[in-house]
């Protein structure tokens, strides 16, 4: 194991018994919030520390074993049971070591929560439209094989297919890692660039068009109430597409604009005006959550470009070549020759190794912080 990462495993042991004297404080236990917070972190530090003293244990065993091995020379029976503890030594070790460093990878809080997934279509016309709608269908399909639940707030279909805008909600279980649908479509955020031969195009020429997409994380209802009322205005029309006669004569179709920002957000999925006001201020607190966010990764990325991006809307994350069967992450040199698998849902190999990616950038970057601890 790294120095650095012994050192930091330190520091969360110091920290674990902080935390035990913490909540036998009687004034903690009258601060629930408080009190929710430090247990959930006593959890977490609980479950590194049993880890890292299993690390240690089956250390001192290897270290035990090779001494055993060198006073067995002469009994072969002694050396090969030697050999076969240090064997199983070594396996724990790596397996512990390899579990400890996804441990101390900080987590983002929003990594467990829903998603709203925003889909634009970008140059291109027709076509990104119609690519967009293939986006759409990729993220739906991805969300089936989790078993995650959809739901489009809201959507402009295009005329000839696809959309010009289509805003999704996914919501899902956390993986056996504490990862939700946010932390695993995360970084899908940016510019999605598809080269193909479009099926309006009469002489096979291969065009190049181009989508957004923005990943949100839901907030939570406590954040999303402290939006002033004063700040909003609140307009309701008639719903466009399908939904059947009710959805189209009644003005159940909410848009909310935030004044002092301009963000916009709207939906119109639900036959309750009441609902749909409901998601369209989820989605608006989201949207306004994200600019904050936005502006702050920005002013970080002028000290440091992160591996993976700033998840910008401008930055080409992507690029999908149907003639050649290919996908292109252009952040971390990935290229797979299964377009048509992933374009059906098929992103895990994808999402893992951006996963990979983050959490090796993440690794450098608290032996950073810990060098100059």
């Amino acid at each position: 194991m790294k120095p650095f990462l012994r050192q930091t495993l330190d520091r969360q042991l110091l920290r674990l018994h902080e935390l035990d004297s913490l909540l036998s404080a009687s004034d903690v236990v009258s601060d629930l919030a408080r009190f929710r917070d430090l247990t959930r972190e006593h959890a977490e530090a609980s479950v590194v520390a049993g880890h890292y003293t299993q690390l240690t244990s089956r250390e001192a065993d290897l270290i035990s074993a090779e001494g055993m091995l060198q006073e067995a020379r002469n009994d072969p029976e002694m050396a090969a049971m030697a050999e076969e503890e240090i064997a199983a030594a070594k396996a724990d070790i790596a397996q512990l070591d390899e579990a400890l460093q996804l441990m101390l990878i900080p987590k983002d809080p929003d990594d467990v929560r829903a998603a709203f997934i925003e889909i634009r279509a970008g140059t291109g016309g027709d076509e990104s439209a119609l690519f967009a709608g293939d986006l759409f269908r990729m993220y739906t399909r991805f969300a089936e094989r989790n078993r995650w639940q959809t739901e489009i707030i809201s959507e402009s279909p295009s005329e000839l297919g696809g959309y010009k805008e289509v805003v999704l909600r996914i919501d899902g279980p956390t993986d056996a890692h504490g990862v939700g649908v946010y932390g695993k479509l995360r970084f899908e955020s940016g510019g999605h660039r598809v080269q193909r031969v479009p099926a309006t195009e009469t002489q096979g020429r291969i065009h190049t068009s181009a989508c957004t997409v923005a990943v949100l994380p839901e907030p939570d209802e406590a954040v999303a109430i402290q939006i002033n009322p004063a700040d909003l205005r609140i307009d309701t029309y008639r719903a466009s597409g399908a939904g059947g006669q009710h959805i189209n004569k009644t003005d159940s179709a909410v848009r909310i604009t935030h004044l002092p920002t301009g963000i916009v957000a709207e939906c119109q999925d639900d036959r309750s005006q009441h609902r749909n006001k409901a998601k369209a201020l989820q989605v608006l607190s989201a949207r306004i959550i994200e600019k904050d966010r936005s502006e702050q990764a920005a002013k970080d990325a002028a000290m440091r470009k992160g591996l993976i991006g700033s998840g910008e809307r401008s930055d080409r994350i992507r690029t999908y070549n149907f003639p050649q069967g290919r996908l292109t992450d252009h952040r971390i040199n990935l290229t797979l020759y299964k377009l048509g698998l992933i374009m059906e849902g098929d992103l895990g190999d994808v999402i893992t190794a951006l996963q990979v990616a983050r959490g090796a950038e993440q690794l450098a970057e608290l032996e950073t912080a810990t060098n100059s601890y």
